[in-house]
Formats: structure tokens, C-alpha cells, sequence
């Protein structure tokens, strides 16, 4: 969990310290300076440690750029999609009967529907790069909801199950005989017990949306050029993977690392706020 939490830190301050950090302009290149190898290969330049692409901008500085999208997507769209599953969950374990129906069969559709579809009807509504702020160019409203829309079931199914689980607890029977009111009941008392699972869950899920925002730039469909991100670098990569193989394989071991890294934290989070998987000495 250490490794995994510093990997994750180091991460983090790449994306928010990217204009200081990144040694280059990452939207400007040169056609003089297009597909260098990284400094370790013949055929490179000191100015540029990890090469340069098709059209002469620094990887590295590509990289560290496109980890603000990664990281700040993902966080977005885990706290759209846990705010819409965790309502829906609590709702449907809390009171049952028709609402119960209603929300799980919602979440029976969206689990059976293609997510590619999904994000390709969204997308195509509401337009690539149309929902993006001036100040914040790499935070594509369209992509966050496409994410979000795809991840609330995993909460609602959870939170559901936990929810049937704690409303026939006693200090649940004894808040009703003193008057509480249900709203009271399902923030004061339910919700509180399900926080550690919900953290764990969050804290695994940014690693999912990681993957799969670099999966809808790959595709063209995340954010749009020439703003970097992990996955359009992956994209545009794959074009020299035969000789120029650190085009595509830097921004994948970027994805990997950073994923892996995550998940050990959401791993470590599991066990520590678990307390059946302590052991007792």
C-alpha cells in the first residue's frame, strides 16, 4: 500500500505542477525534431528524455500533461457516478417493494447495455469537446458523464444489498419507535455504516475510469487534439509500433503503473477499514 500510495502522490503533484514540471511545451513541436528516440537510443536529443512524436513535441512532457486528464476525469467521474449509485442504493434497500424493482431493473439495463455503444450515443448527442471549459480545456463535460452514467450501478448494487442488511438491525427498529423519520434513518444510521465500503469501492473504481477514459481517447472519443492524454498518445502510437515502439509503449506503462498503483491502495484500503480481515494476535 506504501509503494502503491507514493506512486499515486508523485502522480498527483505531476498533474497539478504540470506547467512547472514538464520541460517542454507539450502542444508545440517542430518537424525538425519529429520521431527522436528517448536519450538512452541512437537518434535522440538531450533536450528530450523520452523522444518526441509525429509532429515534434516531447513525450515527457506529453505524459505529464495527460496526467492531469487521467486523474482529474477519473476523480470527477467516480464522484458523479458514487453520488447517483449511492442514492439509488439507499433508496432501493431502504424501502423495497416497487422502488426496489424500478431501480434494479435500471440497473439490470444499463449492466447489459455495450458501454461502447452507451458512449457513442452520448458523445454523439452532445458533440466531443463541446461540454469543455476555456480555463480547463482537459475536462470534457461529455466524457465525465459517459463515465458516470457507466459506473453508478456497481454502487447501487452494493449499497442496495448492504442497505436490506442494516434496516432489520436493532438500533435501526429502535430509531423507528423514538420517531425517527426515514431521512433521518437512512443518513444518520445507514448511511454512516456503509462509508468504508463505499471508500474502498471509490478508491478501486478511479482505476477502472482511468482505463477506460484512455480507452475513449484511443478510440477519438475522450478529449479531443491536440490536448494530451494518455490514451490519444497510445493512439497515435500505435501508427510506428514496429519501429518507434516507445510512442505507444511510454503512455501504456504509464496507464499500467498508475492503475496497479491505485489498485494496491485500494487493496490496502480494504483490509484496513475491514475489520473481519484483522486478525487478532
Amino acid at each position: 500500500m506504501l509503494i502503491g500510495g507514493a506512486i499515486v502522490l508523485l502522480v498527483v503533484v505531476l498533474a497539478a505542477a504540470a506547467p512547472l514540471i514538464a520541460p517542454q511545451n507539450p502542444y508545440v513541436g517542430r518537424t525538425l525534431d519529429r520521431l527522436l528516440s528517448p536519450t538512452w537510443m541512437e537518434g535522440s536529443d538531450p533536450k528530450f528524455i523520452l523522444g518526441t512524436d509525429a509532429l515534434g513535441r516531447d513525450v515527457l512532457s506529453r505524459l505529464i500533461f495527460g496526467a492531469r486528464v487521467s486523474i482529474t476525469v477519473a476523480v470527477l467521474a467516480v464522484l458523479g457516478a458514487s453520488t447517483i449509485g449511492v442514492a439509488l442504493g439507499l433508496l432501493a434497500g431502504f424501502y423495497g417493494k416497487w422502488v426496489d424493482w424500478l431501480i434494479s431493473t435500471a440497473v439490470n439495463i444499463m449492466l447489459s447495455f455495450p458501454f461502447v455503444l452507451l458512449a457513442l450515443a452520448v458523445i454523439a448527442v452532445i458533440g466531443p469537446g463541446k461540454w469543455v471549459m476555456s480555463a480547463l480545456p482537459w475536462l470534457d463535460g461529455a466524457l465525465i458523464a459517459v463515465l458516470a452514467i457507466t459506473g453508478w450501478p456497481v454502487y447501487t448494487r452494493v449499497l442496495r444489498a448492504q442497505t436490506l442488511s442494516l434496516r432489520e438491525r436493532e438500533f435501526i427498529q429502535a430509531a423507528r419507535v423514538v420517531g425517527a423519520r426515514d431521512l433521518r434513518l437512512i443518513l444518520g444510521h445507514i448511511f454512516p455504516n456503509v462509508v468504508n465500503l463505499l471508500v474502498v469501492i471509490m478508491s478501486l473504481q478511479v482505476a477502472q475510469m482511468i482505463i477506460l477514459e484512455s480507452f475513449l481517447s484511443f478510440l477519438g472519443l475522450g478529449v479531443q487534439p491536440p490536448i494530451p492524454s494518455w490514451g490519444s498518445m497510445l493512439g497515435d502510437g500505435r501508427l510506428y509500433m514496429f519501429d518507434k515502439w516507445w510512442m505507444a509503449t511510454i503512455p501504456g506503462l504509464a496507464i499500467f503503473v498508475t492503475t496497479l498503483a491505485i489498485n494496491l491502495v485500494g487493496d490496502g484500503l480494504r483490509d484496513l477499514l475491514d475489520p473481519y480481515s484483522r486478525t487478532n494476535i
